[in-house]
């Protein structure tokens, strides 16, 4: 008997576009008169998101090796890439080719679906949130962030939880700004920390 393939589908957004008719409609020309740029092109836009989950120590671990896999398909709808140590270092007890994490990349409409939900659904239910650190851009302007668990994460069960570990979120923004990158991010909902003063 054929049985049928599903694929993993991540907790939809109001909206799977919400975002990218926002950008377009709005965003795009208000970064523009605001930052005082002269050519549609300068506009600063999310190119791409990069979801990493390292699996250091636990490298040899099979069952966190599942774990970290069906989160990242949980959430993204796409399979992981297996990411290979390029080096041997003996101090990490790391030999050239061994397993050491797993990463997605997302474009497009699966990419402002997930900003959507980050935002939205997933920021919000981090316990003693303050926001995220300001001072998480490099001087290209790319944004990078790391989430301690994945049980924020709606789509993910109790049982696909107990196995906790980290992951990690990049940014790629066209722009080479910092502060152009921040006025993107900020436009889209992305609550930064307030500076004490």
């Amino acid at each position: 008997m054929a049985t049928e393939k599903t694929t993993a589908k991540p907790a939809k957004a109001a909206n799977p576009t919400r975002l990218r008719e926002q950008y377009n409609t709005t965003i795009a020309a208000e970064l523009m008169k605001e930052l005082d740029l002269k050519n549609a092109h300068q506009v600063p836009r999310v190119e791409k998101i990069t979801l990493n989950i390292g699996l250091g120590k636990a490298k040899d671990d099979k069952r966190m090796f599942e774990a970290a896999t069906n989160t990242l398909i949980k959430i993204t709808g796409q399979k992981p890439v297996e990411t290979i140590a390029k080096k041997s270092i003996a101090s990490f007890k790391l030999r050239e080719g061994n397993k050491i994490g797993l990463k997605v990349t997302l474009r497009g409409d699966r990419m402002y679906e997930f900003l959507d939900r980050l935002i939205t659904i997933v920021l919000p239910r981090l316990r003693d949130f303050h926001g995220v650190s300001a001072k998480a851009f490099d001087k290209q302007g790319n944004f990078a962030m790391g989430l301690t668990d994945q049980s924020v994460f709606p789509e993910l069960t109790f049982d696909e939880t107990t196995t906790a570990h980290g992951l990690q979120a990049v940014f790629t923004i066209t722009g080479n700004s910092p502060a152009y990158s921040r006025a993107l991010l900020e436009k889209f909902g992305m609550p930064f920390e307030k500076e004490a003063k």
